[in-house]
């Protein structure tokens, strides 16, 4: 039989090579159109929606892996349709393809290689150095925590169908509360870290593979599209608008998930793809692929140095190169300042493909970018005897070890809070070759989103009294996405920085969560379509399949509310409650997200009990499961260690800056006068440990 038997419940070689063939004709036509409309759109109005669906798009190895899965996923598509229609009655392909068919599918699509074990040389340099992209950190499990592979789940997915709403979140500007604690740079420091730890691209088509029609032509649910529903009535649409959904596409998937069924590794509910090592490795500095982190390095000399801009610099400081991308994603000065002669430059280029997200982001990511350089140049001075490569990679690893440091030290204290720290991050217990650091799906999609409500509406720019700036004033956050032109032409780094460590965070409030400028003005000089990001939280949470809020709750230890008082002593909150209550009938079926961020703060923290757990748990399975994490014996001298100690980003911003005074903790809001400290008057990192001929490194 050409096609199958159910005696055998084989499919033919012949019938699955064509099928394949078939279903990679359709993907790659599907991709083709999806990339040129995209870059077509851009080059007409670079539209907010737009630039950010490129900016999402997977590249270089990550893109291959998920056209893999696509061709996959859409093989077996094929087959099931061709199966139902011979037997006229739903099938399951898997349920009756043989290992053999499956095995070959995965051979001609091209997932096989995501399964394969990479092969780990037990040279010195694995031992000492990490690679790129996080292979071989686990000798035993070599893929465990390295980019391109799936995001891990702490519990099983199931979809919820809940409406998406816009009735809890928005705060008008106006209304926003200040953080008495802690500056806009913790907020920041959230989204740098973040950016370390996971990307999850999203589709590469933007129409639908069965029928091709275009996912922001259509309120239809159809692979990869995934619309949100408009409520009646929407306030921010208007009762005339012709709009009954916001577009919006599915993460890509992972190879061997869905409904493929295959048994190693691979999960029957779909995954997603991180393309990020799941190390705090600095990943958003290096690229977490060899390719990337091999286009960011200056190989035009042989001293370890970072590539940095060519054309411009910030008076004598170095700026990030350019993108080198064929269309200009933030060419948005002549829309934003109505000056249509205005020079446009292109977008920065990082490790991350978000830095250029916002100003406050590429500040952060442009001191980083210097600071290595500093640390190469200092350390060609102590050993002239070492080649390019080590200077790169010593320099790379202490600023690795920095983010570590003040990860843990500093900004986790600040979020989950002392008690939790002390119940689980508190002294290291050494590395745990059977821990797996792969971030869950919940980390990702939500409970790492917490910052999400620590967002100011103005991104500040200060001058050197850490008053307005008088020659480049603050300006609306949606004023400052994909503006590199702001950092070239309107004074640099440095008001930004001290816009970052002089003001405050925006405070959470059951009353006031969300800043408009992310509810109602995200997309606003750039869309016809108001975009909320809270919604697209959301969304993507049921895109992932995550579960909801009592089951997360109870994962974690906690009460799962089931009335009305129940939700009311968990929030503290009897209105609060109610509202939620109207909106989802039972605690149950609350997203995850909205759950997470409506619960009262945890002592001394900024996120509530369920939060907490959740990044206190990925924090600690991070920090046991990597072999070079930097208080891990042999990883850095006892010398060393002592000099990563008293890492500070205070002394950070003022090597790299031209701020001449810091708080000493930047992390901790205080006015101008009261607590800041003179640079000269903080203490400098000690590299003498790492001068060779000392102590010796293992």
């Amino acid at each position: 039989d050409q096609t199958f038997s159910l005696l055998s419940a084989h499919l033919s070689q012949s019938f699955i090579e064509n099928t394949v063939m078939a279903a990679k004709a359709k993907v790659d036509a599907a991709y083709r159109y999806s990339r040129q409309q995209s870059l077509d759109r851009v080059r007409r109005n670079a539209h907010y929606a737009d630039v950010v669906r490129l900016m999402k798009q997977p590249r270089g190895a990550s893109r291959i892996a998920v056209r893999s899965a696509d061709y996959l996923a859409n093989s077996l598509q094929m087959i099931t349709e061709s199966l139902e229609k011979r037997h006229k009655r739903s099938i399951n392909a898997t349920d009756l393809i043989s290992k053999e068919n499956l095995q070959a599918l995965i051979e001609l699509t091209g997932c096989s290689p995501r399964h394969r074990i990479p092969s780990c040389r037990t040279t010195q340099n694995l031992h000492t150095y990490r690679t790129a992209s996080g292979v071989c950190n686990n000798m035993k499990n070599t893929r465990w925590g390295a980019s391109n592979t799936p995001f891990l789940r702490f519990l099983p997915a199931e979809i919820s169908s809940l409406l998406v709403s816009n009735r809890i979140l928005p705060t008008p500007t106006a209304d926003v509360q200040s953080d008495p604690v802690y500056t806009f740079l913790v907020t920041i420091f959230a989204q740098f870290t973040d950016h370390d730890l996971t990307f999850t691209p999203t589709s590469p088509s933007i129409a639908s593979f069965s029928d091709g029609i275009d996912c922001g032509k259509t309120c239809t649910r159809r692979e990869p599209c995934f619309p949100i529903d408009i409520p009646e009535n929407d306030p921010r649409f208007g009762s005339n608008s012709e709009d009954e959904c916001i577009p919006f596409t599915r993460s890509a998937p992972a190879c061997g998930s869905g409904n493929t069924g295959f048994n190693f590794g691979a999960s029957t509910v779909r995954e997603q793809m991180n393309t990020l090592t799941s190390f705090l490795d600095g990943g958003e500095v290096y690229g977490s692929d060899d390719a990337k982190a091999h286009s960011l390095r200056d190989l035009t000399s042989d001293k370890g140095l970072l590539r940095v801009n060519d054309i411009f610099n910030d008076t004598g400081r170095e700026f990030l190169p350019f993108s080198s991308m064929s269309i200009n994603m933030c060419a948005t000065r002549a829309r934003i300042t109505n000056n249509s002669n205005a020079e446009e430059v292109p977008c920065f280029f990082a490790g991350d493909d978000r830095a250029t997200e916002n100003n406050a982001l590429t500040a952060l990511h442009t001191v980083m970018l210097r600071e290595h350089n500093r640390l190469a140049r200092a350390l060609a001075c102590l050993n002239p005897q070492w080649d390019g490569e080590r200077l790169y990679q010593e320099a790379r690893k202490i600023v690795g070890a920095y983010l570590q440091v003040m990860t843990f030290r500093d900004f986790l204290h600040h979020i989950v809070g002392p008690d939790v720290i002390a119940e689980l991050l508190s002294t290291y217990p050494g590395y745990d070759e059977d821990v797996n650091p792969g971030i869950a799906n919940v980390f990702g999609v939500a409970a790492f989103r917490f910052a999400h409500l620590m967002i100011q509406p103005i991104i500040s720019r200060l001058d050197e009294q850490y008053e307005e700036h008088p020659e480049y004033p603050s300006d609306l956050l949606h004023r400052n996405f994909f503006t590199p032109w702001r950092m070239i032409f309107q004074g640099g780094v440095d008001p930004v920085m001290r816009g970052l460590v002089g003001r405050p965070a925006k405070l959470n409030t059951q009353q006031h969560m969300m800043s408009e400028e992310l509810t109602d003005r995200l997309f606003k000089f750039s869309s016809r379509v108001a975009l909320d990001l809270g919604s697209l939280n959301m969304q993507r949470g049921r895109d992932h399949g995550v579960p909801g809020y009592n089951k997360w709750r109870k994962f974690c230890g906690l009460s799962q509310p089931q009335t009305l008082e129940d939700l009311a002593a968990v929030l503290n909150n009897t209105d609060l409650a109610q509202r939620l209550l109207n909106l989802y009938g039972t605690p149950d079926n609350i997203d995850v997200w909205l759950g997470g961020v409506s619960e009262p703060f945890v002592h001394g923290g900024r996120v509530g009990p369920l939060f907490a757990c959740l990044i206190a748990t990925q924090f600690q399975k991070i920090r046991q499961g990597d072999r070079l994490w930097w208080e891990n014996d042999g990883v850095f001298t006892e010398a060393q260690k002592r000099s990563l100690r008293q890492t500070s980003m205070a002394r950070i911003i003022c090597d790299n800056t031209g701020i001449t005074e810091v708080p000493e903790n930047p992390f901790l809001f205080r006015p101008r006068g009261n607590g800041y400290t003179q640079c000269e008057n903080i203490p400098k990192f000690d590299l003498n440990p790492w001068k060779e001929g000392g102590e010796s490194l293992m």
